[in-house]
């Protein structure tokens, strides 16, 4: 066949292959025009759920008489004239082929009144011969659109249309992301001859509130939690819901790139990592999540329905995310604040600039300016702070994980953390404390799919503890203050034995037979069988995960670093030992006399409470003299503030923790700890087959 150039009508009707998929797509196209033009008021009328008739009417600028022809043109648009346009885009809309595309499948009429005009025109174009024909007409000022007969001149496309209801309930689902997305413009939805859904205008926070509670539901503002966080030219804002408020199915995930409607492959990774240690398989989180960007770092032409865009530094977008989520719902955990319908946007908000300057007068904020340039913010363990990293960290408003929003929500009694917070800190008869995780913070699902898409890779040389660090870690443990964690539902009351106790070494223990008492493990071992405890073999991961024998650990820059305030004896200790903390993947650089700034941790150490955790640190360092200063015990006390134990566990998930240790140990398993693992005694059983 030879070649030869598409008629002007097949060209229109392919490109309505990629446009119109269904009546939502037309809804959302017309309506996006609308949004562009400036409009504060869309109506949208709808019948038998778009097949008969979609219009669309809002009281934007409108068109002129001499472009309403060319507006039904193919590639034209008002939006982007040269390259440096397309290169920043800010418009919903920008390829000019909508209304050509729709006119190629349907019957359209296109009427307008610009206020330059006293006299509005109707254009009218369909599928069969694309002739525009103008017409004067009566119309306010604003444009309407009214598309009938969907797919009349393609029955192929036709016969693939649902229901009306299903239809129709993806003309409402389009209209929820839009409303969410544009609080400022009233949107009302008529099926049938029916008013369904009317969003008002929303300028004040109630109302904001009040368009959520709309869209979303009750459940969703009950537990929802404000966002806000900047970087240079990345801005994240919106609302998250805490772990109570996840769902059954991912309905209420929402999700916008400069006011564009997205569901982005990089941007959802994201938000699931952020939750993935809160949330069951069967539960999805809900958001409501806006992302500014300079429109020259984003390339929104990559997708033919728009609904991906290519972020040009794409890991700094994923972990800016990852990291603002992650810290929200870290404070969260710590900070119960009282939540009421009014007070819901109040919750674990972070402040804004002049929140921050007036709250934190303590800290004497020097002035500083926003870099002009972007700053990398990955550093290595012993590289020194720029200053313009520090102008940019200090730039950024307060959020949940930043020293500075930890003192000014502390500042206000409502912000005080509750001391029936869930997980908390429970005192035994005994004196010793223990921490209890909810089952949303960590499930059996997580444990076994961390244990089995992570596993730790055994470092060189690695061996088993010594006899002194054993030592250490038994007096440690004979510490009230930094017990060994028990469960709260653990307290077994103690096995009756016919016969004394048994005292034969374990010397290596094999596959793992089936639980007991759900956080102990029946193992076979050489030369018998024996109980492994699981919160023990936790401790021993965790324990290895943090000992820096052999080499440093590898630390994990955070992308925001995070400026702590000190006292004089914290900054000179973090001073004297920097070398110790850097060989544990801790950095920490001097900013000032009152300030550090912690640059970067490792992996263990990541989702913790930074500004919390190091604090404490430094003053447990402190407390230390130099010839107790040693690598392990340092080790040791990481490890009991951010272990957390289970209160049962599975049998897979017994196998994946004991083959990790296995690995981290290089085989080599702490056998002499009477608390790791204990040989069985079958006497009383065996002897009773005889009585």
């Amino acid at each position: 066949m030879t070649i030869k150039i598409l008629p002007a009508r097949l060209a229109n009707q392919i490109a309505a292959g990629e446009v119109v998929e269904r009546p939502a797509s037309v809804v959302k196209e017309l309506v996006e025009n609308s949004l562009d033009s400036g409009a504060t008021r869309i109506d949208i009328d709808i019948e038998k759920g778009g097949a008969k008739l979609i219009r669309v009417r809002d009281n934007g600028k409108g068109i002129p008489k001499d472009e309403l022809q060319l507006a039904l043109s193919r590639h034209a648009t008002s939006k982007i004239h040269t390259l440096d346009d397309l290169e920043a885009i800010m418009s919903l809309g920008f390829r000019g082929e909508a209304l050509a595309s729709i006119s190629s499948v349907a019957r359209l009429t296109l009427t307008s009144r610009p206020a330059t005009q006293e006299q509005a025109w109707s254009a009218y174009a369909e599928g069969r011969d694309m002739a525009v024909k103008l017409t004067p007409a009566a119309h306010p000022i604003g444009t309407t659109l009214e598309v009938l007969d969907l797919f009349f001149n393609t029955p192929a496309r036709r016969k693939f249309l649902r229901t009306e209801k299903t239809e129709f309930n993806h003309i409402d689902e389009l209209l929820k992301r839009i409303a969410l997305s544009r609080f400022d413009v009233s949107i009302n939805l008529k099926h049938n001859g029916k008013l369904v859904r009317q969003y008002r205008a929303a300028k004040t926070e109630p109302q904001l509130e009040k368009r959520i509670t709309a869209v979303c539901g009750a459940g969703f503002v009950r537990h929802m939690l404000k966002i806000e966080l900047e970087h240079n030219d990345l801005k994240l804002h919106g609302w998250i819901t805490t772990p109570e408020g996840a769902r059954a199915q991912s309905d209420l995930q929402y999700c916008y790139v400069n006011g564009r409607m997205m569901k982005d492959k990089l941007i959802n990774h994201a938000i699931r990592q952020s939750y993935e240690n809160s949330l069951a398989p069967d539960q999805y989180a809900a958001y409501i999540l806006f992302i500014d960007i300079d429109p020259h770092q984003v390339d929104v032409n990559v997708h033919p329905a728009k609904h991906e865009v290519r972020f040009h530094q794409a890991r700094l977008v994923h972990d800016f995310i990852y990291q603002a989520l992650s810290d929200a719902l870290v404070q969260a955990k710590s900070i119960d604040a009282p939540v009421t319908s009014n007070s819901a946007f109040s919750h674990v908000e972070p402040m804004n600039a002049s929140d921050q300057v007036e709250s934190a007068s303590s800290h004497a904020p020097a002035e500083v300016t926003q870099p002009q340039q972007p700053v990398s913010l990955a550093t290595s363990g012993g590289s020194s702070v720029s200053e313009s990293l520090i102008q940019a960290v200090e730039s950024i408003p307060a959020y949940p994980g930043r020293a500075d929003y930890r003192s000014a929500s502390t500042d206000s009694p409502e912000m005080q953390p509750s001391r029936e917070r869930v997980p908390r800190e429970r005192s035994e008869a005994n004196g010793s404390a223990h921490k209890v995780e909810e089952p949303y913070l960590r499930n059996e699902w997580n444990s076994s799919r961390a244990a089995s898409s992570s596993k730790p890779k055994p470092r060189a040389q690695e061996a088993a503890p010594t006899a002194e660090e054993v030592r250490v870690y038994q007096e440690l443990m004979q510490t009230p203050d930094i017990a060994e964690p028990e469960a709260e539902t653990a307290e077994v009351p103690p096995l009756k034995q016919d016969a004394a106790p048994i005292s034969i070494e374990i010397d290596r223990i094999g596959k793992a037979i089936t639980m007991a008492d759900a956080t102990y493990v029946l193992v076979k071992a050489e030369p018998c069988c024996a109980l492994v405890s699981l919160r023990r073999a936790e401790f021993y991961k965790l324990f290895a995960q943090l000992d820096p024998k052999g080499q440093p650990l590898k630390m994990q820059p955070l992308l925001v670093p995070l400026s702590l305030k000190v006292s004089d004896m914290q900054q000179q200790v973090a001073t004297a030992q920097r070398d110790l903390l850097l060989s544990f993947g801790i950095d920490l650089a001097i900013r000032n006399k009152q300030a550090l700034m912690v640059m970067g941790v490792p992996a263990p150490l990541r989702q913790q409470n930074l500004q919390l955790l190091i604090d404490e640190m430094l003053s447990y360092l402190a407390t230390l003299e130099q010839q107790d200063l040693s690598p392990s015990r340092l080790s040791l006390w990481l490890t009991k503030k951010v272990l957390q134990v289970k209160s049962s566990y599975t049998l897979s998930e017994s196998v994946q923790l004991l083959g990790n240790l296995e690995q981290l140990y290089d085989g080599k398993l702490p056998l002499s700890d009477p608390k790791f693992v204990r040989p069985v005694d079958f006497t009383a059983t065996i002897a009773a087959f005889s009585s």
